[in-house]
């Protein structure tokens, strides 16, 4: 496996000092993707900026793992409609 730009949970969690179970219970929840390797997890370097995002929400915010779920769907909408605006608005020559 290319471990090029990839860092394993266990580093990780060593890392940012938090528990390997929080980073598996994102991945279960579809927000973000882990990678098995035999009996090894990893997490791209691309997703660690969400990662970061998803500790301080719930380490520093108390927000559960639903809510991460329900903040993270509801700002990639946001973004979505964001999106289209901008392209209406193009489409109209603004």
């Amino acid at each position: 496996m290319e471990t090029a730009n990839q860092i394993s949970i266990e580093e990780c969690c060593s890392y940012y000092s938090i528990e390997a179970s929080f980073i598996r219970s994102l991945d279960e929840y579809g927000l973000i993707e882990l990678k098995q390797e035999q009996d090894a997890y990893f997490i791209s370097f691309e997703q660690l900026a969400d990662l970061e995002k998803y500790m301080h929400m719930h380490y520093d915010m108390d927000i559960n793992m639903e809510g991460l779920e329900a903040i993270t769907h509801l700002l990639n909408r946001i973004h979505a409609l964001q999106h289209e605006i901008k392209r209406l608005r193009n489409e109209l020559g603004r």
